[in-house]
């Protein structure tokens, strides 16, 4: 098989997430177990940083991927979705796998993979944990993939565990309340592991301090830890002024990330690596996190965060997807100056309309359409949601199509944004 023949093989013979939502949900940890016994647990061969969150666990990894390589370690990073191409999510030094190493890897182990009935995750998940260990990776950072404890991801045993926050998404599978996803969250503690949660809250902190306690791990809240006490644009980036409120101590950080949602998670790697540089092996200079914070999409590839597309009119796309996520999006927008605006949007079918719909500006007009997956809620159900709350909208069925049709209507004072799920933006970036 090629390598379209292979992913396309993939896709098709193992349940996924992306495409068939929760029903490729698979509980326990027995089938990536054995998966990487027959690879000889190549997991254990680096030193890991596991990665959790409901918002921000993507920016985050990346962003410490880029401060681990500036500091001159060969870095692995697993994220997921991937946007564009299968090989986004497994990456070493800001380099995707490679196609032949994809169709390798399943030429050779897709037998044991489909007789241990492994899930799409799960066969990535394996496909990461090795070609790390083929490349001779330092350090891996490893972004979870729903939840934590019964996470596919949740066999490593990390040098730290970052929690980014937490929010109600997937609540058929993670509970429906703030303290019981905290709880699967939580999963990826590990006994005297340090972790670190990026936002503390009266509901998720106390089962966050309660597991840490349990398994004896050192845990420092990054929101206690720094503040952002001034944000402006400088050039290419965003320049944050961060503060230490125990000392007072001071630091300027520019990011390449423009959403000024990263103030979150600016905050969250910064404590990161103090706990990196005081309590683990790891050497990591201020020159490595100041640079590697500059350079974070340079040097690991990362798309869809506030992602500017063009100029006269503005053009935003951004991955935002779950009622925090649009919240801290529709804030940013807020500040935007222009004309008209125009929102081109689709979403998928599991999530909580009631609670993103009323988020979204009433100022605009949307162009309502659905990404090309499985899940994707239909254009038409979508739009009569909107309708039903007094927005102004039209159909277009497919993303590109929308988008054209923004960029028909829209004059070069005006904004044009484009979201409301992962795969809105997948489809828009791959044209």
């Amino acid at each position: 098989m090629n390598y379209a023949q292979t992913t396309q093989f993939l896709f098709n013979s193992f349940p996924s997430y992306q495409n068939a939502g929760p029903g490729a949900y698979k509980e326990g940890l027995a089938g990536i177990t054995e998966m990487c016994k027959i690879l000889d647990n190549p997991q254990r061969n680096y030193f890991t940083i596991h990665v959790a969150g409901t918002n921000g666990k993507g920016s985050t990894s990346h962003i410490l991927a880029s401060i681990l390589q500036q500091a001159g370690y060969c870095v692995g990073l697993f994220t997921s979705p991937h946007l564009v191409d299968f090989r986004e999510r497994i990456r070493v030094n800001g380099k995707p796998i490679s196609e032949r190493e994809v169709v390798d890897f399943v030429r050779k182990h897709r037998e044991k993979m489909v007789g241990l009935g492994l899930s799409f995750f799960e066969m990535t998940t394996a496909m990461a944990f090795h070609h790390f260990s083929q490349n001779e990776v330092e350090v891996a950072i490893i972004e979870t993939g729903l939840g934590g404890r019964l996470d596919s991801t949740n066999i490593i045993t990390p040098i730290l565990s970052v929690i980014t926050n937490i929010g109600l998404e997937h609540t058929a599978l993670l509970g429906s309340t703030i303290g019981e996803i905290a709880f699967e969250k939580a999963g990826i503690i590990k006994p005297e592991v340090p972790v670190v949660i990026g936002e503390s809250h009266p509901e998720s902190s106390p089962v966050f301090d309660h597991a840490a306690a349990e398994r004896k791990a050192p845990i420092v809240y990054a929101d206690k830890e720094w503040e952002v006490v001034d944000t402006e644009p400088s050039g290419r980036w965003n320049r944050y002024h961060i503060q230490r409120p125990r000392d007072g101590r001071t630091q300027i950080l520019d990011l390449d990330l423009l959403g000024s949602y990263q103030r979150k998670n600016i905050l969250t790697a910064r404590t990161a690596v103090s706990i990196l540089r005081h309590q683990t092996h790891l050497n990591i200079s201020t020159r490595a996190l100041v640079e590697g914070i500059r350079t974070v999409c340079e040097s690991t590839g990362l798309m869809g965060r506030w992602q500017r597309l063009g100029n006269n009119p503005t053009v935003i796309c951004d991955t935002g997807h779950n009622a925090d996520g649009i919240r801290e999006i529709m804030e940013q927008l807020r500040h935007q100056t222009y004309r008209k605006l125009y929102m081109v949007i689709g979403m998928v079918s599991d999530k909580d309309f009631d609670a993103i719909i009323p988020l979204m500006p009433r100022d605009a007009h949307y162009i309502i359409t659905a990404p090309s997956v499985a899940r994707a809620l239909p254009a038409e159900v979508l739009a009569e949601k909107f309708a039903h709350e007094g927005y102004d909208c039209e159909v277009v069925e497919g993303v590109h199509a929308a988008y054209r049709r923004a960029i028909e209507l829209a004059k070069p004072e005006d904004f044009i944004f484009i979201g409301g799920s992962t795969f809105v933006v997948a489809d828009l970036l791959s044209e």
